[in-house]
């Protein structure tokens, strides 16, 4: 398979998942300022620019998108904004441009997180934004055309980023990498549609 992975240069989990794809792949990554083709999700022009680059794709898979972190009681209107624009529109773009351009069956795989089910202190806006692209992917996945799929992978906090952000995710258990990357392959591999990969332990 000839494989897009966004976020595949630089993130935690997008790194891995390029890893562990290129192993049986063709991969090539993207992100804004790193990879082998740049791209910001932000930007519907830049996502339909990169779409025209790399023609002839059998999968897309997302592991970026930004949200805000902080007290609800500080959130601004702008703040709320911030994941809606990256990790909610970004994604949304990705499945609603790429639709034209990638070959007839190919897949299209998100990514949400543990949030939408069990959030943590400061976490509305990613909590948020995760359950509406649980939302979108189960409504839209039967609306596709062509024979393209779509799921979305949704991580608990793994294992290479719990000393880091451990103390924001109380109570936990940290996922190991190569499980969570295991649910990206299922979703490119696979043959369902519509479905949430929820990898929380």
């Amino acid at each position: 398979m000839k494989i897009l992975v966004i976020g595949g240069n630089s993130g935690t989990i997008g790194k891995s998942v390029a890893g562990r794809l290129g192993k049986k792949h063709e991969v090539i990554t993207a992100g804004r300022t790193s990879g082998d083709i740049q791209v910001d999700i932000n930007d519907a022009e830049s996502i339909q620019q990169m779409f025209a680059s790399v023609p002839d794709l059998d999968a897309v898979v997302c592991c970026s998108g930004a949200t805000k972190w902080a007290p609800f009681s500080r959130m601004s209107e702008e703040d709320l904004y911030v994941g809606i624009k990256s990790k909610l529109m970004g994604q949304v773009n990705l499945v609603r441009i790429g639709k034209d351009f990638v070959k007839p069956g190919a897949s299209f795989t998100l990514t949400s997180g543990i949030l939408a089910d069990d959030p943590v202190y400061m976490s509305s806006n990613a909590a948020m934004v995760n359950g509406a692209l649980h939302s979108f992917v189960k409504a839209v996945a039967p609306e596709l055309e062509n024979g393209l799929r779509l799921n979305v992978v949704a991580p608990g906090l793994v294992e290479e980023s719990a000393e880091r952000l451990g103390d924001a995710f109380p109570g936990h258990t940290p996922v190991p990498m190569n499980k969570v990357a295991s649910g990206y392959v299922r979703s490119v591999e696979g043959m369902f549609t519509g479905e949430v990969i929820r990898i929380f332990e």
